[in-house]
């Protein structure tokens, strides 16, 4: 499915979006790799063993908006066409609401929610005129029900499963897929680079998060769920996508729980 198809991954240093710039190279993908530190996309572009035009290297800063369309032109004008965007880049957080500072709150959604936002819509116009397309949206189960020391995490997550499946309901008869991917606890840096109440980084895993998913599972169920053009995927141990279903069917059970749950 992903032979010669052209891919385009956010966050692609490191953790999640590294495993699956490795998962779709071996598929025979093109990709494009994106992220902030343009010294570790060179690191995976060797790892990939693409052939040079089959994969660029494409810097980008989720939170500086401005620049996001030209980088969508350069994209398009470099391989003719994109058919996958995989939306994961993305900060965490890990404080509480009343000890977190406004710009770190702001600086959660102009990354998380409007610079995925503004990616996606820069490359829609393609997607509508070639009349094919997929998003994939890596969120979080904290997009399905917030958890302490996440709010504006949780906040930015549930934001996205919104804009998405209207987006999807609204270009369904232009065959522009959305498939929303909602991991638990992967074993990444993401906890370690969570961003405390004053902006800086946590700078330590989480118990949970160390004893999560290794990245490479969690991208080869993500390459499954995009395959089979899955809506919506929950991808975790039983104690994070089990709190989905009890959410929805036992919401007072779940306050409960949730509320004496340990969350890093």
């Amino acid at each position: 499915m992903f032979k010669n198809k052209t891919v385009w991954i956010t966050g692609a240093s490191g953790g999640l979006g590294e495993a699956l710039a490795y998962a779709f190279a071996k598929e025979g993908a093109k990709l494009i790799l994106s992220a902030r530190r343009e010294s570790e996309l060179i690191r995976v572009k060797k790892n990939c063993s693409l052939p040079e035009n089959d994969l660029l290297i494409l810097p980008l800063d989720l939170a500086n908006h401005d620049e996001i369309p030209s980088k969508v032109s350069f994209a398009l004008k470099t391989f003719g066409t994109i058919d996958f965007l995989i939306n994961n880049a993305g900060v965490s957080q890990r404080a509480f609401a009343k000890d977190t500072n406004f710009n770190v709150d702001k600086k959660l959604v102009d990354t998380n929610f409007l610079g995925t936002i503004s990616l996606s819509k820069s490359l829609l116009p393609y997607f509508i005129q070639n009349k094919k397309g997929h998003y994939v949206v890596v969120t979080s189960v904290t997009g399905k029900y917030g958890s302490p020391f996440r709010s504006t995490y949780a906040a930015t997550k549930h934001a996205l499963h919104g804009f998405f499946d209207s987006l999807r309901a609204e270009h369904f008869d232009d065959n522009i897929k959305v498939t929303l991917i909602c991991p638990g606890f992967v074993r990444t840096h993401l906890t370690i680079n969570a961003l405390t109440g004053n902006g800086s980084p946590q700078n330590k895993m989480d118990d949970a998060t160390d004893k999560g998913l290794s990245p490479e599972l969690c991208a080869k169920k993500i390459l499954s769920a995009i395959k089979n053009e899955k809506e919506e995927v929950y991808i975790g141990g039983f104690r994070e996508v089990g709190g989905v279903y009890l959410k929805r069917f036992f919401p007072l059970l779940f306050s409960k729980i949730l509320r004496k749950a340990k969350v890093v």
